[in-house]
């Protein structure tokens, strides 16, 4: 007996077997449906300098021009549509203008041959794109932002351009951000402790000053410091303490300092008479001694440093200068980090990151002792600069470009 099967039903199974069968390129008619979408409406803002090449992958729909694009895409989300050739050799110049700046990329590899792998084996365009999207949430809550208001009178070109840069440089900022993790935001003078989403506490900082910049960067913290000694760096040595000395011998026992052959306090002491501080004054280049401030509550650093090895040898750090918080612009320090409510932080990293007690952790601080606490948890410490940035109420907050970073990185489009 024969069954007579409608014509509509076997086009119906046709068109299903079709849109689940590869071209030659390897794509489905259901990625490609997928892939359009996320570009008709720029999804994760990575079409960037690749227009013409989206006009005629709108226009063809051609698998090797999609495939092409697909990677394009893929790289631009992983690593931003900033000009870095161009950036890298502002900073250079700004070297050779004696300009501490330093601004860390963290770029990813993109993969051609697995993304088109990828696409071979059926995979989603959503679950390829997925390992690259920035896992910071001010990324969607900018690209929310920037589409709220890209087409309202009162945004000035200037500001959605700020906003659109800001999207960009959370595509460089290192990628493990951590589910607790601190965020310094440089031009907002303010940092953050989040716990995934939420901010567990807040408090204002003073950064770095226009030439002594503090650098954009990321490294999880590792240990607490109590009442700490300060450590001279050779380049305040050389331009800032022998100066001092030079004019004033007195000067190191006002200020609680003594002079080691390294950074160890219980070191041998070298008498100020047995070294030549004229020969180090000025300039740059290691400095054969070392100059130490002692532990005190008076001590330049204040009595808690927040470590997180870096590089940069930049820290956070409690401070004696308090009256400096009063101020709208807080470019003070010498690249540290300065904070405001550094007890707060104190205790809320010892009693969830540590084994200590909030009442031990305060016995060793009015020990007036050194005392170096290892966290036990992971916590990490970016230090980002975002001059727009978008608050737990949804706000759009905008801040002054201290360093000139606007200006500096320029968008591909």
């Amino acid at each position: 007996m024969k069954i007579r099967v409608p014509a509509v039903l076997l086009v119906a199974l046709a068109f299903s077997g079709c849109a689940n069968t590869p071209d030659e390129e390897g794509w489905r008619s259901s990625q490609k449906k997928e892939f359009l979408e996320i570009l008709k409406e720029d999804r994760y803002a990575s079409i960037c300098e690749h227009q013409p090449l989206y006009k005629k992958v709108k226009q063809t729909e051609n698998s090797r021009l999609m495939s092409k694009l697909l990677v394009e895409y893929t790289e631009n989300l992983a690593n931003g549509c900033i000009d870095l050739k161009k950036f890298r050799e502002v900073q250079a110049a700004k070297k050779k203008r004696k300009i501490e700046s330093h601004y860390d990329l963290y770029l990813q590899k993109v993969d051609s041959t697995q993304i088109l792998a990828q696409i071979k084996a059926g995979q989603t365009i959503e679950n390829i794109l997925k390992p690259y999207i920035p896992a910071t949430d001010q990324f969607p809550k900018l690209l929310k932002a920037y589409h709220a208001v890209k087409d309202k009178e009162r945004v000035t070109p200037e500001q959605l351009y700020t906003i659109r840069l800001n999207i960009e440089r959370t595509k460089i900022m290192r990628p493990d951000l951590g589910e607790d993790y601190a965020l310094v935001n440089i031009p907002e003078f303010k940092v953050r402790i989040r716990k995934g989403e939420e901010t567990v506490l807040k408090s204002a900082v003073i950064v770095g000053q226009k030439n002594l910049q503090t650098p954009v960067f990321a490294e999880p913290m590792q240990y607490i410091t109590l009442n700490p000694q300060w450590g001279v760096p050779d380049s305040i040595a050389r331009n800032e303490i022998i100066p001092h000395v030079l004019k004033d011998p007195a000067y190191l026992a006002r200020n609680n300092m003594v002079i080691r052959r390294d950074y160890n306090l219980n070191s041998k002491n070298v008498a100020l008479n047995d070294v030549n501080l004229a020969a180090y004054r000025g300039g740059r280049g290691a400095v054969p001694f070392k100059f130490i401030e002692k532990p005190s509550e008076r001590n330049v650093l204040g009595r808690i440093k927040f470590i997180f090895p870096n590089s940069h040898a930049v820290y956070m750090h409690d401070t004696q200068a308090k009256s400096l918080f009063q101020r709208k612009v807080r470019t003070f320090s010498h690249g540290c980090v300065r904070v405001e409510k550094p007890n707060e932080m104190l205790i809320y990293i010892a009693s969830n990151f540590t084994n200590e007690t909030p009442e031990s952790i305060m016995k060793k601080y009015e020990s007036l002792k050194t005392h170096h606490i290892s966290l036990k948890k992971r916590m990490m410490v970016h230090t980002a600069y975002m001059t727009s940035y978008v608050d737990q109420n949804g706000t759009v907050l905008m801040f002054n470009d201290i360093y000139g970073f606007d200006r500096d990185q320029v968008l591909n489009f």
